[in-house]
């Protein structure tokens, strides 16, 4: 795939998650992965992972945003830059919040601090100061609360372009710990300010979140009526654009207010309504089941992709040199034989010469097809590009598989392919080597043993098997 379209395919998926459109932008993770993956370009393989973590959180799939960061980290050490470290900072408090993990919530965001700063990346500063703060307001912490948030302002005002709004998001966060610390005429020049800030026609979220701030100040002056009033207004607004999780704080306290009011009446409704949005919420988790049940299909299918050989159906070279290395690390420990074969097609090039690469690839995919069925099912094949292969074979002796390497051998003789009403015999060169009791311990030393041994297959004239004593 060409790096243009590698970019677009990128753009697609920030634009999806911007949209809102979570289900949709998973989907295009998954595209933009296979193409990462296909091409080996880690910034798509880097933008997918962050993109479906965060796109998992907002529909609830937890286990499935914590399965993508984890990826993300562990795909981030090698190849990522610092600026990739501090976008898995970001999604990483999101999981620790919503876990209620405030200690492992904070420690993220004080790494996502030092090093935003160090980058100059003001805006995640401020954001991450603004959470800090949050943190610490459930914690009923709100000096402290009020010191992170007014932090957050001044990283805020040092961001370029001035961003209004990364402003206002932290000021909320000011007024909330103003309001949990009785500095309610503060809170209060604060607060109607921003309910009246022409800025919030943009944001219906931040409007939300100011009229909830608002009725949260007047309870506390047990102005109950215009409390209620103004809890009104942010259920309306969290209704219109089906913030459920926000509409449900909203809706409690509405009940609570009645209650304070003792009007039955509408405590009646206002009761009627939390119930039924907890309905909706019961039924929107069965449908989140649903989806996980996809997702996890999708992962799965992802990685078994990431692990096979396009062409083939066979693992490729990066699974195999993985479960390779496990393996010989215990039998180094164990003492089991861990044996290698190679075996390449003789004279492919010859193939596609005459009947070009097309037909090549036949070949190549009837080899794999007809030698994967001779092997256990707790051995490993693979294919590592044009018509080399190898298998790993498990507690057998070199002389037991040399035995498994003339089964093989046989089969591919007994290959007949049709070309143009000819039919086409095939022979292979055959090298084994084994892991010399445990004295060789990565796939890199064992293939290597048994490609010399192919290598001596081939210069002794073909279609034969040479091991590697």
């Amino acid at each position: 795939m060409e790096k243009e379209d590698l970019v677009s395919l990128q753009r697609n998926v920030l634009k999806l998650r911007v949209e809102g459109k979570y289900e949709e932008t998973i989907e295009a993770c998954f595209q933009l992965l296979e193409a990462g993956l296909a091409a080996n370009d880690p910034k798509s393989i880097l933008t997918a992972h962050i993109n479906n973590a965060a796109s998992f959180y907002c529909i609830g799939a937890i286990e499935e945003a914590f399965h993508s960061i984890d990826a993300y980290i562990e795909y981030c050490a090698d190849h990522g830059d610092e600026a990739d470290r501090l976008d898995g900072y970001n999604v990483l408090f999101l999981l620790h919040e919503f876990n209620k993990d405030y200690e492992k919530a904070k420690e993220t965001l004080e790494r996502a601090i030092e090093l935003g700063e160090k980058l100059k990346h003001y805006n995640i500063v401020s954001n991450a100061y603004s959470n800090y703060s949050m943190i610490l307001a459930i914690e009923s912490d709100f000096e402290n609360a009020l010191m992170m948030a007014e932090k957050g302002l001044a990283m805020a005002k040092l961001h370029e372009p001035r961003t209004p709004i990364l402003e206002f998001r932290v000021t909320l966060n000011i007024a909330n710990a103003l309001i949990g610390m009785e500095q309610l005429e503060t809170a209060e020049q604060l607060v109607k300010k921003m309910v009246n800030d022409p800025l919030l026609d943009s944001f219906i979220r931040e409007k939300t979140q100011v009229h909830d701030l608002y009725g949260r100040y007047l309870m506390k002056k047990k102005m109950y009526p215009e409390a209620l009033q103004a809890y009104d207004t942010a259920k309306e607004l969290a209704e219109s654009y089906k913030d459920k999780n926000l509409l449900k704080g909203i809706l409690e306290k509405r009940c609570t207010l009645c209650e304070l009011m003792g009007d039955v009446q509408r405590g009646y409704k206002a009761q009627q309504a939390y119930i039924n949005l907890l309905s909706d919420l019961r039924q929107h988790e069965v449908t989140m089941a649903a989806v996980k049940l996809g997702v996890k299909h999708r992962i799965s299918t992802i990685e078994r992709r990431a692990n096979t050989d396009f062409l083939t159906g066979l693992y490729n070279r990066s699974y195999m040199e993985m479960t390779t290395d496990k393996w010989l690390a215990e039998a180094a420990l164990t003492g089991e034989s861990i044996v290698c074969i190679a075996f390449d097609l003789d004279n492919l090039k010859s193939l596609n010469d005459a009947y070009g690469h097309i037909f090549g690839d036949k070949v190549i995919k009837k080899i794999g097809q007809e030698c994967a069925r001779l092997i256990r099912s707790g051995d490993l094949m693979g294919r590592f590009g044009g018509d080399e292969f190898a298998i790993i074979l498990r507690n057998l002796s070199l002389e037991e598989a040399r035995h498994k390497a003339e089964n093989l051998l046989e089969a591919i003789r007994s290959i007949k392919i049709e070309k143009d009403g000819i039919y086409i015999s095939l022979t292979a060169s055959v090298g084994a080597a084994d892991n010399a009791n445990g004295t060789i311990q990565t796939f890199s030393g064992l293939f290597h043993q048994a490609d010399v041994a192919l290598y001596q297959a081939k210069e002794a004239g073909k279609n034969r098997i040479c091991i590697m004593n």
